[in-house]
């Protein structure tokens, strides 16, 4: 048994804004074993949570329906923790960051980073709503393309001819919110210093002899170093759903500032309520250890601004950043029109909320991999690990076991029974580990293999064949002894993944809830109570019902209360209509394969990526896409696309795109970009 543990352990702070969906659920499920996990070690380990509310969405949204902001996010946060709650995730705290705890926290922390010189005030210049009398960010500023004129564009870049631009690059901008035409108007903002702490980040990331973070992302922080840090604008002018910043008025904590320090404040009221010290976690020295679970899309907020946040306000930084993968559905994105992009309560209609907990745990690794939910797959491996392998053990010997020996267990076991009992009890010490390095699938995969040298047991020693021979009853209990020791070990294994079901089967076996130290004894010359059916096959009547749902119930939803600028009569024909050309027009247009060497985020931008892209030339191209709401740069790296390879430069504010990337869709995460078979080559021509 290790040491006794203190551990602190977080997930991503779900927004305010939107449901809980399967994609979330992966963080929650992967953060939940793991935690199960510990606590059945024996360690003190608190998870905690809270909702991300702060920020201009929450805010749009509640004054859309009519509400206070407070009232939408603690509807918000009942349905959220309702949902968690329903798929067995067990939150210590489960918390909001419109805390007092936050606010108290977070402008203490800002009041240390500004003594010790790393905030900046500065002017800098903002389109600016003068109807609603508040600055846009560039999703709430919409106009007409520059590049090809199409109505009703975001401000930074185009959904129907691809194209990225600034803000004041639109034709007649107009705000999302109101509709008013914006105006250019400077204000002060409030920046951290990023850049001045990259001495220390390196060491901490790169040079640390246990190093916070897996390869993968260490990889990626390095070339984030190779670009250079740039200074962080932390502050919100008002209107803003958010903190005050100290001894500014009008001026808020910009969200992602206030955010992860909700991590602190779920636990500062956590210790209230049972009367832990919070400062021996967070002070710097503490030999606790904090553990935080996030999805690879906000790697940067979590490695870089977040422990430079804690080392220079005088906290430690965190022990460990674990990073995972999104969710594909059937190899795709999670998709609304082909009903693969499921809400946690719509699953919960159909399924049984352990049978996705047990399909993620037999997927997830300590790599940063996307993971697919393959329904044909997710229902054969339910139906042929849990209940023909798992549950068939039980199924085979408890009725014996209850009704011709009143559910009494042998006192002793023949030489074969005690010998396979060993061989389960000693995988405890490599599945206890596959679990603390949160090498999940490696112990599914174990676990399973066990559950397999127990149903070969069966085979051989036939329970169903000895109850019909007479002389034989002490022979029949022993090996259903057996049986019913390999169940209760294997239940012990997979509990932290099944927790319900190992709560069912507790009371079903009559013991005390199995701790992770119980493998190392055996449940002999006890009383069983009365085996009840515990899971029933997954039918592909459930699988369609829960696909067909998600079709119906998750109809696109408008990005704003502002009516379009375009009448819809004018919009329908624009889709129809079709200009017609030639094909000496076509033969313009010299479309090449492109290989996507490389794959960045934008700073300042919400929808671009920036790529770089090798299409046979002696350099590689440059070229800035509006595909971040449907990508992450993991997900492209390496990827053959289509590019229109003699698009004349376009110079932007993030610089020089030197072509354009194809993609098909109506934009947002419904957006997929061109993908040619593997055999074609960078350079080819598309004819």
């Amino acid at each position: 048994m290790a040491a006794h543990r203190k551990i602190l352990v977080t997930s991503a702070l779900p927004y305010a804004n939107g449901s809980i969906h399967l994609g979330h659920l992966v963080e929650y499920i992967q953060t939940d074993i793991w935690v199960r996990f510990q606590k059945m070690r024996g360690h003190e380990c608190h998870y905690v949570c809270a909702d991300d509310t702060h920020g201009t969405p929450v805010m749009l949204r509640a004054e859309q329906e009519g509400i206070t902001p407070e009232a939408l996010i603690e509807r918000v946060h009942r349905e959220h923790l309702g949902d968690f709650t329903d798929f067995h995730i067990a939150f210590d705290n489960y918390y909001s960051t419109n805390s007092e705890e936050n606010r108290e926290l977070s402008q203490d922390i800002y009041r240390k980073l500004k003594a010790a010189g790393l905030i900046d005030i500065r002017t800098i210049e903002q389109l600016y709503d003068p109807q609603k009398q508040m600055f846009l960010p560039d999703r709430f500023i919409k106009g007409c393309c520059p590049k090809c004129k199409a109505a009703d564009q975001y401000g930074d870049s185009c959904e129907v001819c691809g194209a990225t631009y600034a803000p004041t690059d639109l034709i007649d901008p107009y705000s999302a919110i109101s509709g008013a035409t914006p105006i250019l108007k400077e204000s002060e903002h409030h920046f951290f210093k990023l850049g001045e702490c990259e001495s220390f980040l390196k060491q901490w990331l790169l040079e640390n002899q246990q190093p916070p973070l897996q390869a993968e992302a260490t990889n990626k922080i390095s070339e984030w170093f190779e670009s250079g840090l740039k200074d962080w604008d932390i502050s919100r002018d008002a209107p803003y759903f958010g903190f005050e910043i100290p001894d500014a008025p009008g001026k808020y904590f910009y969200v992602w500032l206030d955010a992860p320090i909700g991590y602190m404040a779920s636990f500062k009221n956590l210790c209230a309520l049972k009367g832990l010290d919070f400062d021996s976690y967070w002070r710097e020295g503490s030999d606790a250890e904090i553990y935080h679970f996030i999805g690879k899309d906000i790697l940067y907020f979590h490695a870089l601004f977040w422990p430079a946040t804690l080392k220079f306000s005088g906290h430690r930084t965190p022990t460990k950043i674990n990073v995972h993968g999104f969710l594909t559905v059937n190899g795709q994105k999670m998709s609304k029109s082909r009903g693969t992009f499921i809400m946690a309560r719509t699953y919960l209609n159909h399924l049984n909320p352990e049978y996705l907990r047990y399909y993620f745990a037999a997927k997830l690794s300590d790599r940063i991999e996307d993971i697919d939910l393959n329904v044909e797959d997710f229902a054969a491996r339910v139906n042929s690990n849990l209940v023909g392998k798992y549950i068939n053990i039980a199924s085979r010997s408890a009725g014996f076991i209850k009704n011709r020996f009143d559910g009494q267990l042998c006192a002793t076991l023949d030489d074969a029974g005690a010998t396979l009992l060993a061989t389960i009890q000693h995988k405890q010490p490599q599945i206890a580990e596959l679990y603390e390095n949160r090498q999940f699938s490696e112990a599914m995969r174990e676990i399973m293999a066990l559950a397999d040298v127990a149903n070969e047991y069966v085979d051989e020693t036939k329970p169903w064949v000895l109850a019909k021979e007479p002389g034989r009853e002490h022979e029949l209990q022993q090996v259903c002894t057996t049986l019913i020791n390999a169940f209760r070990l294997l239940t012990l294994y997979l509990k932290p993944v099944l927790p319900q079901l190992s709560s069912q089967i507790e009371a079903f076996l009559h013991i005390a809830p199995l701790q992770w130290g119980d493998a190392t004894t055996l449940l002999l010359d006890q009383q069983i109570n009365a085996y009840q059916h515990l899971m029933t096959r997954i039918e592909q009547k459930q699988i369609d019902a829960l696909l067909a749902e998600s079709v119906t119930t998750l109809k696109p939803q408008p990005t704003s209360s502002a009516p379009s600028k375009t009448p819809p009569k004018e919009q329908a024909t624009k889709e129809v209509k079709m200009d017609q050309i030639n094909y000496d027009d076509f033969a313009k247009v010299d479309l090449r394969i492109a290989r996507i060497v490389k794959a960045d985020h934008v700073e300042g931008a919400d929808k671009l990526l920036q790529l770089t892209l090798d299409i046979g030339e002696e350099k590689t191209r440059n070229v800035f896409a509006g595909i971040k709401s449907a990508y992450s740069p993991e997900q492209l790296e390496g990827k053959l696309t289509v590019i229109v390879a003699n698009l004349a430069p376009r110079q932007m504010r993030f610089g020089l795109s030197e072509g354009m990337v194809l993609a098909a869709g109506p934009g947002g995460e419904e957006l997929w970009i061109l993908e040619p078979h593997a055999g074609a080559q960078p350079g080819m021509k598309v004819k």
